[in-house]
Formats: C-alpha cells, sequence, structure tokens
C-alpha cells in the first residue's frame, strides 16, 4: 500500500458512506482514479466490506463478556469443532483462537447477567470437550475504528 491507498483507508474508515466524488475531492485526485483505487483495494483484500455500528444495547444485548475456555484433547478436530459450534451461537460475537493457557476467547453479548449465566451453563458446560472457562464480563468498551498502518521493518 502506498500513501494514496492508506490516505483512502483512513477516509473510508472515518465515513464509508461518502460518495467517489467526494472521496476523490478530498484527496485531491480524479474521481475515476479514486475508483480504480478503492476497486484494487478491494480486489487486493484490503477493503474486506462496509458495516453499521450498531449499539449492542438496542438490540437487546446490554450485557457482553469475554470468556476464556480451555478445550482438551487439544486436536485439530478438537479446536475446528468448537471453533464451528461457538461460532454458531447467536449471543456469540467474535471467536479468537489463542495460545498459551487458554484455547479459545469469545465475546458475547446478551440482555443481562441472568441470560449470561444461562448461555454459559446450557452451552458451554454441557460440552465434553469443554475442561475449564473463566469469564469477565464487559463494563465498558472503546475501540479503535482507525487502526492505521504501522512502519515496516524494511
Amino acid at each position: 500500500m502506498d500513501e494514496l491507498d492508506s490516505a483512502i483507508v483512513r477516509l473510508l474508515q472515518t465515513d464509508a458512506r461518502q460518495s467517489n466524488r467526494e472521496l476523490a475531492r478530498k484527496l485531491g485526485i480524479a474521481p475515476s482514479t479514486c475508483l480504480e483505487r478503492v476497486r484494487s483495494l478491494h480486489r487486493r483484500g484490503v477493503i474486506r466490506g462496509y458495516h453499521a455500528d450498531i449499539d449492542p444495547a438496542a438490540l437487546n444485548r446490554g450485557t457482553q463478556a469475554l470468556v476464556s475456555v480451555q478445550v482438551r484433547p487439544l486436536s485439530r478436530t478438537v479446536i475446528d469443532g468448537f471453533k464451528s459450534f461457538a461460532a454458531g451461537l447467536p449471543e456469540v460475537l467474535h471467536v479468537f483462537v489463542l495460545s498459551g493457557g487458554d484455547d479459545f476467547l469469545l465475546h458475547v453479548a446478551v440482555q443481562d447477567l441472568d441470560h449470561l449465566h444461562a448461555f454459559l451453563t446450557d452451552h458451554l458446560s454441557k460440552r465434553t470437550e469443554v475442561t475449564g472457562f473463566r469469564t469477565s464480563v464487559v463494563f465498558q468498551q472503546v475501540s479503535n475504528t482507525s487502526p492505521v498502518r504501522l512502519p515496516g521493518t524494511d
């Protein structure tokens, strides 16, 4: 990615709904150049998509938690199976496969603490491969929605 690609990405992270003409104006380039650059970023997989940032509470998901999960035996079959299971649960927003003491980190969002407890007991504790889990309730969240490209090691 060159400077222009980075500038396009930065502006789209700020407001992905802006028109190609507006984006080109802010960058000081021709709209046709801007459109081709954005298309190239899509083709190369730099831009993977666009989404709306929705308040979880508006979706009746006012309680969020991070659940660290340990599974055994550690095999590709067990890891892939649990990953697919967890990703298919409507309460789960993100599934992270980890190294270290925990094998997975699940980001879940539910209505309230009673529903969080039900999620843990009805879904996780019944899985035979789950040997343990720890839950941390999220009180506040701050996100970096516009990460910038870090310098390379060239």
